[in-house]
């Protein structure tokens, strides 16, 4: 191994343990709290977690293993089996996402309307659609032998060894990124822009009433008239600041994977083996990088954290004075 692929395979093992903590702090989160599980979009943060950890624990060590021992990791159906999971669990976390951002256009665009468009039954189906989209092309790419261990990416993947299936493979292929990541995409700009219209005309809105209550109040201090207004460019940056992270965290995990997947049917444009297995961390970077953006960083989540922290160090100090007392009660002697 180089040095290229030492530090590549480090950056594997520090996804996995990233991905794999956050993810089941989400799931603790939605277990713990009845509130969160209450919520619609609760089901679909609920779907995208257990996407990423079956991603992690499924996928990601095998393109350890892959990467170090530059071999393909178990025999051909067992990679198979891998493959389908990696193209079933990738083509719904991206469905996921964007059904998320359906969720937070329809609450921001129609707030009096959104509990009857969006009800549990409403996401129930959207999440059936989601599983139904993912096993369709899984199970096309399984039948048809096209899930098999890449070397570009060290991963059990859609794959094509045969020349006489080409033109097939590649018309799939690009239709499957296109009905997946483009579909996505285009589902996430135009919510999120959406949604970012309306918040700004909510910001200006009260940044207006904000102007005319300041100079009403003329004998203000002018230190609270400087945190009023550093408050509305808060809010204005606040709603770009989220919108930016949504849209950016996909393009950037996904966009140069799907990009080096199309390149890759062009025979003649050549690909560095290093590159592949970078565009490969990317998209397995998104599994460790959702918690953060869709959950643990709402307050509703950092809430539940803390109570559970407090909840167990209480506990534990609970516990700890109770077998001190217990000393104290067996350290005395006793009179016969």
């Amino acid at each position: 191994m180089d040095t290229v692929e030492v530090i590549l395979s480090v950056l594997v093992v520090v996804i996995i343990i990233v991905s794999l903590l956050s993810n089941v702090l989400v799931l603790i989160c939605f277990l713990y709290n009845p509130e969160i599980r209450k919520q619609v979009p609760g089901l679909f943060n609920l779907n995208l977690t257990f996407c990423n950890l079956l991603l992690t624990v499924s996928n990601m060590p095998l393109t350890l293993v892959g990467l170090v021992s530059k071999a393909q990791p178990g025999g051909d159906g067992f990679c198979q089996t891998v493959g389908f999971m990696e193209t079933f669990l990738s083509t719904n976390s991206m469905l996921s996402m964007a059904a998320l951002s359906i969720d937070r256009w329809i609450a921001v665009v129609f707030p009096l309307r959104y509990h009857s468009k969006m009800r549990h039954k409403d996401a129930a189906f959207v999440l059936g659609y989601t599983w139904a989209h993912s096993i369709s092309f899984s199970t096309v790419a399984t039948s048809l032998s096209w899930v098999g261990y890449h070397r570009l990416y060290a991963s059990c993947t859609l794959s094509n060894p045969r020349a006489s299936s080409r033109t097939p493979f590649v018309i799939f292929t690009v239709f499957f990124h296109s009905f997946t990541f483009l579909l996505s995409f285009i589902v996430l700009c135009v919510t999120y822009l959406k949604v970012f219209k309306v918040a700004r005309f909510h910001c200006k809105r009260i940044d207006v009433i904000t102007m005319q209550t300041l100079v009403l109040l003329v004998d203000i201090h002018p230190s609270v008239r400087q945190r009023c207004l550093e408050e509305q460019k808060r809010r204005r940056q606040r709603a770009t600041r989220k919108i930016s992270t949504f849209i950016g965290t996909f393009m950037l995990c996904f966009a140069p994977y799907v990009i080096t997947r199309i390149v890759e049917l062009f025979p003649a444009v050549p690909i560095n083996p290093h590159w592949g297995i970078v565009s490969k961390c990317l998209t397995y970077s998104k599994a460790a990088c959702d918690p953060f953006v869709y959950s643990l960083l709402r307050h509703q989540y950092k809430k539940t954290c803390t109570d559970i922290v407090n909840r167990l160090l209480k506990r534990s100090s609970l516990n700890a004075s109770g077998d001190s007392q217990d000393n104290r009660v067996n350290s005395i002697p006793t009179t016969e």
